[in-house]
């Protein structure tokens, strides 16, 4: 990457626009919160989105991946092509916040009725990039090349019967057209403070595959075990057997890897030895190679239990999201924006997260980096606070403003220096 003419161009233009920015990205977020919708289903999020970019004079593209909305910048002077992405979808969670703002909003999911929550920040994503967009639009002349605004729905998964997220966007062409050479994310935790800004070479969050096994036996009476086949009693041995995959069969000192089983379903009297037992867990691993290896040591370990017991076993293995690996020489070009921006105390790697995160097909399609940006108030414990899915989950609305001026300001460079 090349050295711009003068150093960090941009960085009073942004900071002055953030002045008067904030209170509207404060705003605009509390109005998101109140108002949350879920996967597919951001009709209300993406028309304030896709009118936000229209008045700003940004070319705006509608019905991505069924309701995301693609922003184009194009900038007075030529050069490459750069992407922002924030989430926009809620979880179906009952919000305890106490908050003025609070959601109340209810609707059906999954063939039940649940609470609409933003405990996951997509909120504040939401608010950020089109915080992001204004004070880059406010540029655009000085702009040496384009920015592409991606706000995508169904981050947290569409409902089952439907495609969606990242991956559908992809699919559609919203790296295309002008092609896209950088993208770059961020996502809000509870697990680091106001201020600080965290981020990881190489692989940061896990991948996320989901897990289903039916254990076959025979029905009996609980009297009389050996009549039949008893499931539970083979389906509690491969519980057991899959925990000595990670702890006998993956190697530790490469990458962590976590396999869980979750539910554990069978039966339905107390004197009835059950036909079948069902279970559902989930997979977690930073490396691919050790994914694979994971899903056939599951395949093995549960069918041969079963057979040994008298049983048989079907696994199902779903492939979820793949990992979040920040691209090695894109990252540590970035720390020095993200130090000027934080303030360098204010900016560390951090650990890895085995939550999952679909900002990796991205990251697989083009060279990109996903940061950690905390939110937890200064007056609270960081090991205290409510995690991300959480009904209590709180974001202290002064991250916002670090939020939008780190995502511009790596665009910025980003355009400047290639």
């Amino acid at each position: 990457m090349n050295a711009p003419d003068t150093p960090f161009p941009f960085d009073e233009a942004v900071t002055e626009s953030l002045a008067s920015l904030e209170a509207k990205v404060i705003a605009w977020r509390r109005d998101l919160h109140a108002h949350p919708e879920l996967g597919n289903r951001e009709f209300r999020t993406s028309k304030i989105v896709a009118a936000h970019l229209r008045s700003l004079g940004i070319e705006v593209r509608e019905k991505v991946a069924h309701t995301g909305v693609v922003g184009i910048l194009r900038g007075g002077l030529p050069g490459p092509v750069v992407a922002l992405r924030a989430d926009m979808d809620a979880l179906p969670v009952t919000e305890e916040v106490d908050v003025p703002f609070k959601s109340t909003v209810r609707t059906q999911w999954c063939g039940s009725e649940v609470g609409v929550m933003h405990a996951c920040g997509h909120d504040a994503h939401t608010a950020i990039l089109m915080g992001v967009a204004e004070a880059l639009a406010g540029l655009r002349d000085r702009i040496p090349g384009t920015v592409k605004f991606f706000f995508q729905p169904a981050e947290e998964g569409p409902p089952d019967d439907e495609k969606g997220g990242a991956r559908l966007m992809i699919e559609e062409g919203c790296l295309e057209d002008p092609k896209v050479g950088a993208i770059f994310g961020l996502h809000v935790t509870s697990n680091h403070a106001t201020g600080k800004i965290g981020y990881r070479v190489g692989p940061l969050m896990a991948s996320s595959d989901e897990l289903r096994v039916f254990v076959r036996g025979t029905q009996t009476h609980a009297a009389m075990p050996w009549r039949g086949i008893d499931p539970i009693v083979v389906g509690s041995q491969i519980v057991m057997g899959l925990q000595t995959i990670v702890a006998r069969r993956m190697d530790v000192t490469r990458e962590p890897s976590v396999v869980t089983v979750g539910v554990f379903h069978g039966g339905v009297r107390k004197n009835i030895i059950p036909d079948e037992v069902r279970m559902e867990g989930t997979i977690r691993t930073f490396d691919e190679g050790q994914r694979d290896a994971i899903h056939e040591h599951v395949k093995r370990i549960t069918e041969m239990i079963a057979a040994a017991g008298g049983a048989q076993a079907r696994v199902q293995i779903k492939r979820g999201y793949d990992v979040v690996v920040n691209d090695p020489a894109l990252m540590e070009w970035a720390v020095p924006t993200l130090e000027r921006v934080a303030g360098e105390a204010n900016v560390g790697v951090v650990d890895k997260v085995c939550g999952a995160e679909d900002f990796a097909f991205f990251q697989k399609a083009v060279p990109g980096i996903f940061l950690r940006l905390g939110c937890t108030p200064p007056d609270r414990e960081v090991a205290k606070s409510a995690p991300n899915h959480s009904p209590r989950f709180y974001v202290d609305e002064d991250c916002l403003a670090l939020g939008v001026k780190a995502l511009a300001m790596l665009s910025l460079d980003w355009l400047v220096a290639n």
